[in-house]
């Protein structure tokens, strides 16, 4: 096999093939897939959906009021059935399993989420198949990496994998939406994610998950712009796992960028989210996209947002378009006084001067391909 290390995403959908409760029938099959790899030589992590579905399951369906404590009373419920449920079935196989419940606060400080990495790596480097959910029994909106989509992505950059396989209850990206135009065709294989494409991604299918074939393009994009591949494909076609770890056809392929970005941009572009927004000129634009050169305050047309000295923010151009996403070296009230002054203002207007360069080029990850 061409991958050495394979993060798999498995969505509620797949884990209850469409009904209320865990199908342990088909999860055994899934199970059974990546324990061939595991035996083959396939370092293998599981990054899996279910906590919620199986805390309704095992509480035998209470009637809830829609609330975010008892979205987390059944996800507390519900994490250590599915954990359980993985590792008999992976015991079946003679394998160990090991359990990351991560928010994206693990994911924001630069120390956290090197511990989470080292984590992985032993886990891995012990034979043993890191499950990962993210920690919704605590896990607040501020805090939430929010879809079990973008953690996989996030799981494929820290344990800095080859692979990142996305099952969900449709075949791949379509040119159409396959629920209501019969002519949809499949999209076998992508090697570019632009506006066009992300069109053709609509919402969750089911409604028992959190994520639709919008958040798989973004986590797509974060894993192929860190030298990952990405598979988009059905959790129930037959040895899904197994044909694509063999790299046979299957769903939508989207292919790894050639220069992938070093380990702190990777951290930059998967890890915090961004606080704020600064919006660019047409000069400022073309240098930093185009020229390879730093942002500096003249280049700033308007500051959105509240934000800190060294938070994440995204850099867009005057049509809104998404540029960069980088840390800024001042926060937004300092950037409200020196922006579209020119760099040697800066000191005479704030008193102090952390540097000519608002975001430098090595803080700075373009998302304009």
């Amino acid at each position: 096999m061409g991958y050495q290390r394979i993060v798999i995403k498995l969505g509620t959908s797949v884990l209850t093939s469409g009904s209320r409760s865990l199908d342990k029938a088909h999860m055994v099959e899934l199970a059974r897939q990546m324990a061939l790899l595991m035996r083959s030589g396939v370092e293998v992590v599981l990054c899996t959906s279910g906590a919620i579905a199986a805390g309704r399951e095992h509480l035998q369906y209470p009637v809830l009021p829609d609330t975010m404590p008892n979205k987390q009373l059944l996800a507390a419920v519900g994490q250590s059935q599915l954990i359980l449920a993985w590792s008999e079935l992976f015991s079946i196989y003679g394998l160990h399993v090991g359990q990351l419940l991560l928010t994206r606060a693990d994911l924001r400080d630069r120390e956290r989420y090197l511990n989470a990495r080292d984590t992985l790596n032993a886990l891995l480097d012990n034979n043993i198949i890191p499950i990962i959910n993210e920690n919704d029994a605590v896990a607040t909106n501020e805090i939430k990496v929010g879809d079990n989509d973008n953690l996989s992505a996030r799981a494929a950059l820290l344990c800095d994998a080859d692979l990142l396989v996305l099952l969900t209850d449709q075949k791949g990206l379509f040119d159409a939406d396959p629920r209501t135009n019969p002519d949809a065709k499949l999209i076998s294989s992508v090697k570019n994610i632009d506006a066009d494409l992300r069109s053709l991604a609509g919402g969750a299918v089911s409604g028992l998950g959190t994520g639709g074939m919008a958040t798989k393009l973004e986590a797509a994009d974060i894993a192929r712009r860190a030298g990952i591949e990405v598979v988009i494909a059905s959790g129930h076609h037959l040895n899904v796992i197994t044909k694509v770890a063999n790299k046979e056809p299957v769903g939508t392929h989207f292919s790894a960028i050639d220069n992938p970005l070093e380990s702190r941009k990777q951290w930059i572009l998967a890890g915090p989210a961004s606080e704020g927004r600064l919006v660019l000129d047409s000069g400022a634009s073309v240098a930093v996209t185009q020229n390879g050169r730093s942002l500096l305050s003249k280049g700033i047309i308007k500051v959105e947002g509240k934000f800190e000295r060294g938070a994440p923010i995204m850099l867009v151009d005057e049509k809104g378009k998404v540029l960069a996403k980088g840390m800024s070296r001042y926060c937004a009230s300092a950037l409200a006084l020196i922006a579209g002054k020119h760099s040697n203002e800066i000191e005479s207007l704030l008193g102090y001067n952390y540097g000519v360069a608002v975001v430098h080029r090595n803080d700075m990850v373009l998302l304009d391909e």
